[in-house]
């Protein structure tokens, strides 16, 4: 008759065997890559959303932007490594982590939490999930104001929703949209691919309103001007001392301004400075002979609406 070992000899074998085991699951582990980081996505939850083009949305539907207009938007602003970027309604991400590839800070903002999932998915498999930031929110709710580029494809209805917002920004801040404008704000530059429009504005600083601008060294007296503004367009009038002067070429880039004065006498002064919303301005001023002289300048009324006024034509 077969006889069972005792029972102490039985157990050292079954130990014996799960420590081989254990053994051979170790070596296994050691041999076998490692998962690409923490935010490696599982075959399983690639797999729980895709979108369709044309599909509702909270505001828009949902229709991708073709890959060249991402790239002429993002190259339109200028976008920078290190910038701040943000996408607003940024359905699957695509902007954004284009902009993340650039090696922006970039974030995107879209209500659609499957969307946002997908983004997030998106941005791991192109490397770049430490450079882009997807927030589950209302565009008109969440704070870009930080923001250096902001980049939208919404409808023209939407824009001019945003459009007060983004005019508060810092002068500068540099705006793309895919297809659609901002009503009566041109933009500054369009590109025209496959049929496809990008647009692209730089936020312009407000100068509206009247100014006492002091010269270093000048005894013509206080120089006053007067100034009409319809967003980067700019013109008006001066008086210096206590003659009329004209002011003319006045040129607004963002935070950038340039201008001329010509005063009683018919010479030109070229001013070139910087202006803020704060209604603050400084700079250079040059004469016809070429000598150079600091300038500052105060707001003292200014303008509650300066989009709305008409600048006339030269």
């Amino acid at each position: 008759m077969f006889k069972l070992p005792p029972f102490p000899t039985r157990l050292a074998s079954f130990i014996a065997a799960l420590a081989l085991l254990a053994a051979g699951a170790t070596a296994q582990a050691r041999d076998t890559p490692a998962a690409s980081g923490p935010a490696s996505v599982a075959p399983a939850e690639e797999e729980t959303f895709r979108p369709e083009s044309g599909q509702s949305g909270k505001d828009v539907i949902w229709v991708p932007t073709p890959d060249d207009i991402v790239d002429a938007m993002l190259d339109m602003t200028r976008l920078k490594a290190g910038e701040v970027h943000f996408d607003l309604g940024s359905g699957d991400g695509k902007i954004v982590i284009a902009a993340a590839k650039r090696g922006a800070r970039s974030t995107g903002v879209e209500y659609n939490p499957d969307m946002v999932g997908l983004s997030r998915r998106n941005a791991v498999r192109a490397g770049v999930a430490d450079k882009a930031t997807f927030i589950q929110g209302d565009i008109f709710e969440v704070d870009f104001s930080r923001a250096d580029v902001v980049t939208l494809y919404l409808l023209p209805t939407l824009n001019m929703r945003l459009r007060p917002t983004l005019l508060k920004m810092a002068p500068g801040t540099r705006i793309a949209s895919h297809q659609f404008s901002m009503g009566d704000w041109e933009p500054d530059e369009r590109v025209t691919l496959n049929g496809r429009d990008a647009l692209s504005w730089i936020v312009p600083a407000d100068i509206a309103g009247t100014w006492e601008v002091a010269i270093d060294g000048s005894k013509a007296g206080p120089l006053t001007l007067v100034v009409n503004q319809h967003y980067q367009k700019a013109g008006g009038s001066a008086n210096w001392g206590r003659a009329n002067a004209s002011l003319d070429e006045v040129r607004l880039s963002g935070g950038a301004i340039r201008f001329t004065v010509v005063d009683a006498q018919g010479v030109s002064h070229r001013f070139d400075g910087s202006a803020g919303h704060d209604g603050r301005m400084q700079g250079k001023v040059t004469d016809a002979k070429g000598s150079e002289a600091g300038f500052v300048a105060k707001r003292t009324m200014a303008v509650a609406n300066p989009a709305t006024i008409p600048v006339p034509v030269r």
